[in-house]
């Protein structure tokens, strides 16, 4: 659990750290929708180099984004297995039927496993050099336009807001009762499936517990701070948009325009 870093935030005084949270949410966003632009190794290859840049400019060392994909590893590898076997086209090395094996599956899910670990990645960056509170303030003023359609942007950023604040918490208490659990003699991630589910039993309980103790804490300080949903509030923290934000959007569009560039021109699709 100490491996996942969701809702973490790095201390920090980069270039990436300073900008406004809207601008990273925007950018962020974005890049996911670029992602599907490229087709071909030369858009991979410059998605890579723009993915390595981001992460040197954050000032947080590459071991502690790769440390946060190490967990989701496997999931991803299931689901570019998949692709794989049931993605045809192009010469075929293994035909079972629906199951095969081509030279277009190989190279889609290999393109596959470079846009989830990018993902990740540039979702990464956000989330250590953004403080949660600060994140919730970029949401909260990126969804602003919708109250004209009656939707609850206040509550729902605030519902993001307590979401990250104790995710970190959630984790690093699921680390000491598996720590505890293991004192008292228990095996993790031995014997049989059946055996294997029993012995999280006595951690989701406590967790459960712990969860439903801080919700109960969390609504009784609201409430006798007075907060409720429906009357408008100031905010102390004011987000400020300044130059490099504009910048940072100037890049993603100038990184769009290179990708089209690579994608009409490229060779060796």
């Amino acid at each position: 659990m100490n491996k996942l870093i969701l809702g973490r935030y790095f201390p920090g005084d980069s270039w990436i750290h300073r900008l406004d949270p809207r601008a990273k949410l925007v950018a962020a966003i974005y890049f996911i929708f670029v992602l599907f632009l490229a087709n071909n190794w030369q858009t991979y290859v410059f998605l890579w180099l723009f993915t390595t840049a981001v992460i040197l400019l954050s000032n947080i060392s590459i071991r502690t984004y790769l440390r946060g994909v190490r967990p989701l590893i496997w999931l991803i590898l299931f689901t570019v297995f998949l692709q794989v076997l049931f993605t045809a086209g192009g010469e075929i090395y293994v035909d079972l039927g629906p199951i095969t094996i081509s030279k277009f599956g190989l190279i889609n899910g290999f393109y596959i496993f470079c846009r989830f670990i990018m993902i990740i990645f540039i979702s990464t960056v956000v989330t250590l050099t953004t403080k949660p509170i600060d994140l919730t303030d970029g949401m909260n003023a990126l969804l602003r336009p919708l109250r004209k359609l009656k939707v609850p942007v206040d509550e729902l950023s605030l519902m993001l807001s307590i979401s990250l604040r104790f995710i970190p918490n959630l984790l690093d208490e699921t680390q000491k009762v598996m720590d505890a659990q293991r004192a008292r003699g228990t095996e993790f991630g031995e014997g049989s499936l059946v055996k294997q589910m029993k012995t999280l039993v006595p951690i989701f309980l406590p967790l459960f517990v712990s969860s439903l103790n801080r919700a109960e804490d969390m609504a009784n300080v609201m409430e006798v701070r007075g907060y409720q949903s429906d009357v408008k509030r100031s905010t102390f923290r004011q987000l400020s948009w300044q130059q490099k934000d504009t910048i940072s959007l100037l890049v993603m569009a100038m990184l769009t325009v290179a990708l089209l560039v690579l994608r009409s021109n490229g060779f060796g699709h």
